[in-house]
């Protein structure tokens, strides 16, 4: 069966909710049967997100293949539970740099250089390989910005040429759009849909199906002046109001029989759609019997996307222990300026403190996880959440005067965390860390042995410093395991404070391996506890990875 493909683009405004409805998409062929890929294409002139700010772009998503990528691609991970690469993110960067290489090397033969066809045929090729050997049945493409966009242009122009090269039969297009309400005359508008699909037409492409974004449901009139006005049919106008979870996208989408029409209009065949596992994590989000609070720790807490996985992850820790989890930000620069922390920590059930770089706001997470060891509270710690424990540890433990990272002090007496020595003459800061898919062996007897159930892991990573092995019997005093390292030893992975109630840090970022029907055992085992240390947990701690529990 040859390929078929699915392009989403959106219009109006940003921040829609163009990954989601991809993501949607994917998670109802997958329930029918249906094999599925999944890629973001990104107009910004970025080789990858890897040197933004989280502050403008959210979260850098890692996949097994170490491609630091758009958070996009957790969203696919999480809702296809597939494992993605770096061909699953597409930049102008990437493709303007690859189009740029070939005129140096003189693959085109002393010709002029354009648009079209070089550049969108770059485009075009990639997309195209994502159909794979043997081939997937059906391709999703995200086109991020928003139709109108100057930097959109050829990658739209790659996609209406894909409709002319594949077949009308073998190209579906989803186009994702905002219905706003006017308060003042209490009325839906559908002018900007209207606008918005007539731009996307005057670049040749004509929408199979109008996603609506709005606050509150649409009637039946304004489905059907949208469909009159956008020349598409009735029921191919898709309403997709605000839910109280994404989770919840699929079954709106069910509902609406937005499968049934792709798999009508694209000549697919198709299981019954099986969305019983789904349902009932939705029913958990909605009817959580427990609940408690996390704080989670960082810097960037001022835009939550900047941890989005670290927020999903936690999410699926309390489904699995049907609660709910309600997180409390807590900027760590504001840590350093008070006397007890407790004005910030008080009464939670759990502290988490998620990765990061640089040195603003490092003391506050080292208060914070001197705060969870002194007083029992649960305490996970992602990458840097594990060096700043291990900094903390020696200070206060240890009594090391001065310990620290040479990340943020080159001059520090003693260096419990320190650089790679391969990393010790990297100058460009793109792509040059630790990153991706490594294996972790667990020690006997911990704790993350028992939540896993297995003795050899593998988890995603993100970073260059690692704990200092000429410290690690010096800390082992002060009461640490090393619950997991390299297969060789060499490497840090894991590390715990037996006699804790649940004091777990990991120099991987288990966020990112984490899914909803699936949640991570550290999560889920983090979770637990925080129920637990609030007086609301009666399940067993440990358990081994799996399905829903």
């Amino acid at each position: 069966m040859k390929t078929r493909f699915i392009f989403i683009t959106g219009g109006v405004v940003s921040s829609l909710g163009k990954g989601i409805t991809a993501a949607s998409i994917g998670r109802l062929l997958k329930s029918r049967g249906l094999s599925v890929s999944i890629a973001k294409l990104d107009p910004y002139i970025n080789v990858d997100p890897g040197t933004m700010s989280p502050l403008q772009h959210g979260e850098v998503y890692v996949t097994d293949d170490g491609a630091e990528t758009d958070l996009d691609l957790g969203h696919y991970e999480r809702f296809i539970d597939v494992s993605l690469s770096r061909l699953n993110n597409v930049t102008a960067g990437t493709i303007y740099w690859s189009v740029i290489t070939r005129e140096r090397r003189g693959d085109f033969l002393g010709g002029t250089v354009q648009v079209i066809p070089h550049v969108t045929n770059e485009i075009k090729e990639r997309i195209l390989r994502l159909a794979g050997e043997p081939p997937v049945d059906v391709v999703i493409v995200e086109v991020g910005g928003t139709v109108g966009d100057i930097e959109s242009l050829p990658f739209l122009e790659a996609i209406r040429q894909l409709r002319t090269d594949l077949g009308r039969d073998s190209c579906f297009y989803v186009h994702v759009t905002l219905v706003p309400y006017i308060r003042a005359s209490g009325e839906l508008k559908t002018k900007p849909t209207q606008h918005s699909v007539k731009e996307l037409r005057s670049i040749g492409i004509q929408p199979d199906a109008i996603v609506c974004r709005s606050d509150r449901p649409l009637t039946e009139e304004i489905k059907a002046k949208i469909a009159l006005f956008c020349d598409i049919e009735p029921d191919a106008v898709i309403p997709n109001p605000d839910a109280e979870s994404i989770y919840e996208v699929p079954l709106t989408f069910a509902r609406e029989r937005l499968d049934e029409i792709i798999l009508e209009r694209l000549k697919l065949p198709g299981r019954p759609r099986d969305l019983g596992e789904w349902e009932e994590i939705v029913r958990r989000i909605h009817e959580p019997k427990h609940r408690v609070e996390v704080a989670v720790v960082g810097k960037y807490v001022a835009l939550p996307d900047a941890y989005l996985s670290v927020v999903e992850a936690l999410n699926h820790g309390g489904i699995a222990s049907d609660a709910r989890v309600d997180i409390r930000w807590v900027d760590s620069e504001k840590l350093e300026e008070v006397d007890d922390p407790g004005e910030y920590l008080g009464g939670v059930g759990g502290i988490l403190v998620p990765g990061g770089f640089g040195s603003r706001g490092i003391e506050g997470k080292i208060r914070a996880a001197q705060y969870a060891r002194e007083r029992a509270i649960p305490y996970l710690g992602l990458c840097l959440g594990m060096q700043v424990a291990v900094i903390e540890i020696a200070r206060h433990v240890g009594h090391l005067e001065g310990a620290n990272s040479t990340e943020f002090d080159p001059n520090t007496p003693h260096p419990v965390i320190d650089l790679m020595p391969e990393q010790r003459e990297v100058a460009d800061k793109g792509g040059t860390m630790r990153l991706g898919l490594y294996p972790c062996r667990l020690a006997e007897e911990s704790i993350s042995r028992e939540l896993y159930g297995t003795e050899l892991v593998y988890e995603r990573h993100r970073h260059r410093y690692e704990v200092n092995n000429a410290y690690r019997e010096v800390l082992e005093r002060c009461g640490v395991r090393w619950a997991g390292t390299s297969p060789d030893d060499r490497l840090v992975e894991l590390m715990e404070l037996p006699g804790h109630p649940f004091f777990v840090a990991s120099q991987f970022h288990p966020e990112l391996r984490s899914r909803p029907n699936r949640p991570h055992p550290l999560f889920r085992g983090f979770v637990r506890s925080a129920l637990e240390y609030a007086g609301q947990g009666s399940a067993r701690l440990v358990g081994r990875s799996g399905g829903l529990l």
